[in-house]
């Protein structure tokens, strides 16, 4: 099946918010209904500002059927170098498990190398299993201890 990668544009608010939504996790932080929320709104506009921030999804028979974020942090450890940090990502239910999400990553890799990182990082909830599983078939290691203080 051919795949569209694209930058999201406000009008695929309602699908990215959507697919956060829909798993156990995200049905627990994520507020999706329609319309989105302002706050939805805002975050959009700040993310689509910000030429460090890649808000993008993937479609599939023209309906987005994936997203996802990528951050690129320049710091001056290693030589003043970029770290690409990847978040949000998602695979529309009816479309995980046929190799969607692999396809994604390596788009998203391809695209971490071009923007000259040097490191793509991301972190997954220890309650996904399955997703650690899947960032580790991708060459993904559990190099460093994350740790967050929530507020």
């Amino acid at each position: 099946m051919k795949l569209t990668f694209r930058k999201a544009i406000k009008a695929d608010l309602k699908n990215i918010i959507e697919m956060l939504a829909d798993d156990d996790l995200g049905s627990q932080r994520e507020n999706f209904q329609v319309p989105i929320p302002q706050s939805y709104v805002e975050a959009f506009a700040a993310i689509d500002k910000d030429s460090n921030q890649e808000l993008i999804v993937v479609e599939a028979n023209n309906e987005i059927i994936g997203t996802l974020q990528l951050s690129f942090i320049q710091y001056l450890t290693y030589q003043g170098g970029v770290r690409a940090q990847i978040e949000a990502v998602r695979i529309r239910r009816g479309y995980r498990g046929q190799g969607f999400g692999e396809r994604f990553f390596q788009w998203a890799i391809e695209l971490t190398k071009e923007r000259k990182a040097h490191v793509l990082q991301l972190t997954t909830d220890k309650q996904r299993p399955d997703a650690v599983r899947f960032y580790e078939n991708l060459g993904f290691k559990a190099s460093h201890e994350g740790m967050k203080l929530h507020f």
